[in-house]
């Protein structure tokens, strides 16, 4: 994933960009409004694949971040997360009323703001349909199918609800890697973890039940799950 972060404290920046790279996402860095604008021109980087998602704080010293946001609204429909100190309730209803697909304030826990930056990536630019790099995934004896949303065993059809197959789907997209609760709540559930905890226990040993494969998902004490791939 390639995202554009626009931040003009350096340090604040270094910190995030190390965060973020040992998570597999490539920081493009901006310091100002201008900067990103420049970025985001489509020649800029003809080489590179588009902006997943740009992080744009919204105290720049050139210009107002909710201005920098309109302009780049005008230029693509990557999705933008709006960072900000700004905790009031008015602040953050005015930016999600700009179209801004999400609003950080800091200080924040960066688990919440991957959990944020691979959800709105997920959710793809507005007028286009977000793909994956592969339409079906096979895990041992366990067929998905993402077009058509179809679960089987060894052919044999599963009958899933739709949070169920959204929760098998995110796992099974990355094997092996833990996903931690927050990030699935805000990935399948979009919204926080406060409140939905329990739900997401309910779902994965409901998922354990229709596949009768209970070692299918791991539970990482403390932290979150993983899909452990079944032997073929």
């Amino acid at each position: 994933m390639r995202l554009l972060l626009v931040e003009d404290d350096d340090h604040v920046a270094a910190a995030l960009s190390a965060v973020l790279a040992r998570h597999g996402i490539r920081v493009v860095h901006a310091r100002s409004g201008e900067e990103a604008l420049r970025a985001l021109l489509p020649d800029t980087a003809p080489d590179q694949p588009p902006f997943a998602v740009v992080l744009l704080d919204l105290g720049l010293p050139d210009q107002d971040g909710y201005e920098v946001f309109g302009k780049i609204r005008k230029r693509t429909g990557t999705p933008v997360i709006m960072v900000t100190a700004r905790s009031d309730v008015r602040s953050r209803i005015h930016g999600l009323n700009l179209g801004a697909d999400d609003y950080v304030v800091k200080p924040y826990d960066t688990g919440e703001l991957l959990a944020r930056i691979h959800a709105v990536s997920r959710r793809g630019a507005p007028g286009e349909t977000a793909t994956t790099a592969c339409d079906e995934l096979r895990l041992g004896p366990v067929h998905i199918e993402l077009p058509n949303r179809r679960v089987s065993i060894d052919g044999t059809p599963v009958q899933l609800t739709r949070k169920e197959f959204d929760l098998l789907a995110l796992l099974a997209q990355r094997p092996g890697v833990v996903f931690r609760r927050e990030q699935i709540i805000s990935e399948v559930w979009r919204t926080s973890w406060e409140g939905t905890g329990r739900t997401l226990e309910v779902h994965v040993a409901s998922l354990r039940s229709k596949l009768r494969m209970p070692a299918l998902i791991e539970t990482v004490r403390g932290v979150g799950y993983r899909l452990v791939a079944p032997a073929s």
